[in-house]
């Protein structure tokens, strides 16, 4: 590439200090977009499978429908059109409102399904809100770095997103629902999640103005963002992301049974959210760790603390007395998905011309939340199920200590490729 940002090198980037502080008004913008981005998906995604199970959907439906997500970002014709409007014809702040409000919509439809026997109506809806919201992720990324500096200021807009799915859970458990009655046994998350995506999608027609930034006559973006893969640091980036990315949906998919089953917490949601506390924290130290380590040591990073989380879950699985260790593990949650998932953001920011910065954020959030979180959520379900016997008297018990080093092999293995194969910016001359 000729363009002066395929020269990104893991060195630190001083363009980021000299550039001008990011307008207050622009940046309150941003935030609340993130804020309210997964706000949205925090309302209905801790809840949704207890919701199912409450109006007596068997667990194979469950299943389906939990796997609408990932499969939504997973289906590339729609995701890639998303993205070529975005790129070509309609300005990015627009496409997002009409998405959202056309989500709220399709929430709205599920909130109306309250027997079992409208599995195909459930499916249906799920299936068109997955994949407008899908669409919504790589548009709200697309958004915030054409606006921002993003070594510099993405993580401290990003972070905005992380507290609002914090507040969104806490709203479920304190607000919406109690002991004696929990949020999962009536739909009120749902019509909560509806109401903060119509309010999302009004509000993004005032964020800054974001217009289509293909010219006329190129090629296709998303055509154009394949080619990155010519470059041999980008390619090698994009295969071990997809790679790591399916083993890293056993943590997303099995962590609360996991927890319940092996270590008796019963309060699982709340337990949980420590990840991302930790998340916050970690996100505000992103830039630091990105001028003082270069990219490739934050991505090597993230993903060592992926596979030392594994082992932690397998080495204390069945200990209740090692339940500190699984604790840790949650808490990595913060290094886990900043060093590896923001960071990756923003790596592929740099590494593609402005003209098609939103088809190669669409294309990695089809690689990893997409295609990587639909094959590892398939695959940890018939792992889990190999490992599982019934005892004497019919209770199911689960291997877990070999469930979770499966992943945590995984890990390693593709963090050593990374190490091995990752030559960019200076280190490949």
């Amino acid at each position: 590439m000729a363009s002066d940002r395929a020269d990104y090198d893991d060195q630190p980037n001083p363009a980021a200090d000299s550039a001008p502080p990011l307008d207050v008004g622009v940046r309150m913008k941003l935030s609340i977009m993130m804020f309210l981005q997964f706000a949205i998906w925090g309302s209905w995604a801790t809840v949704v499978g207890n919701y199912l199970d409450h109006l007596k959907f068997s667990k194979e439906d469950i299943g389906w429908i939990g796997s609408l997500m990932p499969l939504g970002g997973m289906v590339g014709p729609m995701l890639l059109i998303f993205s070529q409007l975005a790129d070509r014809f309609v300005a990015s702040e627009k496409l997002l409102g009409a998405f959202h409000l056309l989500g709220a919509g399709c929430l709205y439809w599920v909130s109306t399904i309250t027997d079992a026997g409208q599995f195909w109506p459930m499916f249906a809806a799920m299936s068109a809100y997955a994949l407008l919201y899908n669409a919504t992720l790589a548009l709200s990324n697309s958004i915030t770095f054409t606006h921002v500096v993003g070594e510099r200021d993405f993580p401290s807009i990003r972070v905005l997103g992380t507290i609002g799915w914090i507040a969104a859970g806490f709203a479920l458990d304190y607000v919406l629902g109690s002991k004696e009655k929990p949020v999962h046994t009536g739909n009120t998350f749902l019509l909560m999640a509806v109401g903060l995506s119509a309010v999302l999608g009004v509000f993004c027609f005032f964020l800054p103005a974001t217009p289509p930034s293909g010219r006329k006559g190129d090629a296709l973006p998303f055509v154009k963002a394949f080619g990155l893969f010519k470059d041999p640091a980008f390619a090698v980036f994009f295969g071990v992301s997809f790679v790591i990315t399916i083993v890293l949906a056993f943590y997303y998919s099995f962590t609360g049974l996991y927890l319940g089953k092996s270590h008796g917490v019963t309060n699982i949601a709340s337990t949980m959210i420590w990840g991302q506390v930790a998340e916050i924290f970690f996100m505000l130290l992103l830039p630091w760790f990105l001028r003082t380590m270069g990219m490739k040591g934050v991505l090597t990073l993230g993903m060592l603390c992926w596979g030392l989380r594994y082992a932690l879950f397998a080495f204390s699985a069945g200990k209740e007395e090692l339940y500190s260790m699984a604790f840790v593990g949650i808490l990595l949650h913060g290094i886990c998905f900043d060093f590896f998932f923001a960071a990756a953001f923003i790596y592929v920011d740099k590494k593609a011309p402005p003209d098609i910065r939103p088809s190669a954020q669409a294309l990695f959030t089809f690689l990893t939340y997409g295609a990587g979180m639909f094959i590892g959520n398939i695959v940890a379900g018939y792992l889990a199920g190999f490992l599982t016997t019934k005892t004497a008297d019919g209770a199911e018990v689960v291997d877990w200590q070999t469930f979770w080093l499966v992943p945590a092999v995984g890990v390693f293995v593709s963090m050593l490729a990374f190490v091995a194969l990752f030559r960019n910016g200076r280190e490949s001359r």
